[in-house]
């Protein structure tokens, strides 16, 4: 299966991108939030990949950060919520406020997205608000530092390592955006290690 494409970026549209791998231009279906990370077409781009297999079609959805594609996955094992409707409520509130609103119970607030009745609201919040993790993270990061630029695929890989060590994801990332702030242009071990002493 596909989990992950590089390449270039040659089209892209709220809701699709074709990347442009050796030749050949993949079609991904994207949420609006990883439409306006991406970079300008022309241009390198990484998209992390959940490949949907149905008797008729084989679709790729893609992610601009590997917890956007997590969320996703989180969903989509939902009953009543496929890939399509799982695009559209990601489109309609970014992953780290949609876990926080799961996290807080507040169906009502599910219910304003396009396709969410209340019957599936409800059983979103029952089924996953103690599953996403990462949500009240994601809050209280963005509280200390904006999070409004998405991780970059090395910022991406530090977190990953950190929480690999044990620590805490909302600590990780915290502790990974303000290493970079102070940094600048870094590779991954002088990053990783900066990141490190932030976290202790």
């Amino acid at each position: 299966m596909i989990a992950l494409l590089r390449g270039i970026l040659h089209e892209k549209h709220p809701n699709q991108a074709i990347v442009l791998c050796q030749g050949v231009g993949y079609d991904v279906v994207i949420s609006v939030t990883t439409y306006s990370a991406l970079p300008e077409t022309g241009a390198e781009a990484t998209l992390r990949i959940h490949t949907h297999v149905r008797e008729d079609a084989l679709v790729l959805y893609g992610f601009a950060t590997p917890e956007e594609k997590a969320v996703f996955e989180k969903l989509i094992t939902v009953s009543g919520v496929g890939p399509k409707l799982a695009i559209t409520i990601l489109s309609g509130v970014p992953a780290p406020e949609l876990a926080t609103i799961l996290r807080a119970g507040d169906a009502a607030q599910l219910t304003r997205i396009p396709g969410i009745g209340k019957k599936t609201a409800e059983r979103l919040v029952l089924e996953l608000r103690d599953k996403i993790s990462f949500g009240a993270a994601a809050s209280t990061a963005s509280s200390t530092a904006p999070a409004g630029r998405a991780l970059s695929a090395l910022e991406q890989d530090c977190v990953s390592a950190l929480v690999n060590l044990g620590g805490k994801p909302d600590a990780a990332e915290a502790a990974v955006r303000k290493a970079a702030a102070g940094l600048g242009e870094a590779d991954f071990e002088t990053l990783f290690r900066r990141a490190l002493e932030l976290m202790r």
